[in-house]
């Protein structure tokens, strides 16, 4: 779901607290989920899970109806990079799962998603998910106000690299605000003659580096139309958060509780 208006907007403190609130609640919300995600549940029951607590609460599932998605999230197992559809595929252990949350809060968007390991997985498995964690909070630093955005993917790519991972190009970060989608783009690697945009005081986007154990390169289920898996099909994992840019620095607005911090081990 990275396709992108060309608007930029620049909030002022009303509209910060606004997205503030729907990020507090997006993360209360991953909170939930993660009590309930383990080996033996399906993702259409995670994808129940979502759309009750959030109507139970007031709020709106943003994806579901989103330009023709089915669900109210996504779940992406193993080798689906992004935009997995929940269904009857029952969780297992060894398996990875990146589960994908936005909410509507009052007019206003919260985004964020984490890769949860499942028991016994694999080295690499596990390596993958640390590498696309710390690929996150690595991004997140690069962001300084009236810098660049190309500094956000280079310090992402760079990171990844020397693990000898590759970063998804076809999917990248976005503006977020009144709308799922906006400008500015956020790509998670160096654009050859590509974006030297400004990072300025205001602006509100997602940091969601998508790292692959192979190839960067993805296919979408022909079926479908939605589910974007490794050319290779190898494993991919994914970390994203909402980022609103202060004249201090970044605000990190999808913290939870309960989840991973900076720093983590897996």
């Amino acid at each position: 779901m990275q396709m992108t208006s060309r608007e930029r907007v620049l909030l002022n403190e009303r509209e910060r607290e606004c997205m503030r609130k729907a990020c507090r609640f997006n993360a209360q919300l991953m909170d939930h989920v993660r009590t309930q995600v383990r080996a033996g549940i399906t993702t259409n029951e995670i994808d129940r899970i979502v759309h009750e607590y959030t109507l139970d609460h007031g709020h709106i599932p943003a994806c579901l109806g989103y330009r023709g998605f089915p669900k109210s999230t996504c779940t992406s197992v193993n080798d689906v990079v992004c935009h997995g559809i929940p269904g009857a595929y029952v969780l297992k252990d060894g398996d990875i799962v990146n589960v994908d949350l936005t909410t509507i809060v009052d007019g206003w968007f919260g985004d964020q998603s984490e890769t949860f390991i499942l028991g016994n997985v694999t080295e690499e498995a596990r390596m993958l998910t640390q590498v696309a964690f710390d690929s996150l909070y690595i991004g997140i630093d690069a962001i300084k106000p009236f810098g660049r955005v190309v500094d956000i993917g280079r310090a992402i790519e760079r990171h990844a690299h020397s693990y000898r991972f590759s970063v998804v190009r076809e999917y990248q970060g976005h503006g977020i605000g009144q709308q799922f989608h906006l400008d500015p783009g956020i790509p998670h690697y160096v654009v050859k003659g590509g974006t030297s945009s400004p990072i300025l005081p205001g602006m509100c986007f997602t940091v969601e580096p998508m790292i692959n154990a192979g190839t960067w390169k993805t296919v979408i289920d022909p079926i479908d139309k939605w589910t974007v898996r490794t050319y290779d099909r190898r494993l991919s994992a994914q970390f994203e958060h909402t980022i609103l840019v202060t004249e201090k620095g970044p605000e990190i607005l999808t913290l939870t509780q309960n989840g991973p911090q900076r720093g983590y081990k897996f």
